[in-house]
């Protein structure tokens, strides 16, 4: 396994939050509220505890998929994390942007989305269900290229702990180049928001540079409305980790024809087979007309 990387980083987490909610306190900018932070840390400890079985899982099966690898991209080149850190860059990239635009993806990443607060707490909310269904497989061409599967849960840490301090109202705009190139708060607080122009946009890891290729970049303009078209509704951790996969459960049930069942899993969050609910693509049309 490699080493545990996101769980030394728990502390100074801890210790900027802590900063970061005083100077909310002192300046009144009200960034935190009680029970929205407690769910939040609830999550993310849920979060930690659910890893400790999958990732283990899936490490073996990086593994097992190392052993067909094309190349041997030996870990003791320094070449090679180069290589590595684009490579995982890409597929969070690919990862997010499908989590976004695919029911059955959603239903687990949603979870990171649903606070109505923008802060270094809500960094800490995380899925309990993204390893076991299917995050991983966005990862599975690096050690079938020839990455060893430590250097690439290694590289999955990194992006992790890069993308806690971005999750915050205190940092404004940096220098342009950095802004150019990397993920910062402010590309970040668009990719939070549920304002019709800053739905699905910013899906970056670390660097920025994929959407601006890949035509999903989108620059703050204003400031954001943070949660859910739809917001869960509940503080309550159990609820938030699970309610839009039992509607989503609902909702495939429902449908009466075998290819509106599937499309709830498949479609982009939103998709319904009577209209009843909407896309962000949808709902972008429909905002300029």
């Amino acid at each position: 396994m490699p080493p545990p990387l996101l769980y030394y980083a728990i502390p100074f987490f801890l210790l900027l939050l802590i900063i970061e909610a005083i100077i909310s306190y002192k300046e009144q900018k009200h960034l935190y509220e009680v029970k929205d932070t407690f769910s939040s840390l609830a999550l993310g400890i849920g979060n930690l505890l659910s890893g400790l079985i999958t990732k283990a899982l899936i490490f073996g099966l990086f593994m097992l998929v190392y052993q067909f690898r094309i190349f041997n991209l030996s870990a003791s080149n320094w070449w090679v994390w180069v290589l590595a850190f684009f490579a995982d860059d890409f597929s969070y990239y690919w990862f997010h942007r499908t989590s976004h635009h695919v029911g059955w993806f959603w239903a687990s990443h949603v979870v990171h989305h649903s606070s109505q607060k923008y802060n270094l707490a809500a960094a800490l909310r995380q899925t309990w269900t993204g390893n076991l269904t299917g995050a991983f497989i966005f990862w599975l061409w690096m050690p079938l290229v020839g990455f060893h599967p430590i250097v690439v849960m290694t590289m999955q840490s990194i992006s992790l702990i890069y993308q806690f301090w971005i999750h915050t109202e205190t940092i404004q705009q940096l220098p342009g180049p950095i802004e150019y190139i990397f993920n910062t708060p402010s590309h970040h607080r668009v990719h939070h928001g549920v304002d019709v122009n800053y739905l699905d946009r910013n899906h970056a890891g670390i660097l920025i540079i994929w959407d601006r290729i890949f035509g999903t970049f989108t620059k703050e303009k204003q400031r954001p409305v943070y949660g859910l078209t739809k917001n869960i509704g509940s503080f309550n951790p159990v609820v938030v980790a699970f309610k839009t996969w039992g509607d989503l459960f609902i909702k495939a049930a429902s449908a009466p024809k075998l290819k509106d069942k599937i499309n709830y899993f498949t479609q982009p969050p939103g998709w319904s087979h009577d209209g009843s609910s909407k896309t962000a693509r949808q709902m972008r049309a429909e905002s300029k007309d």
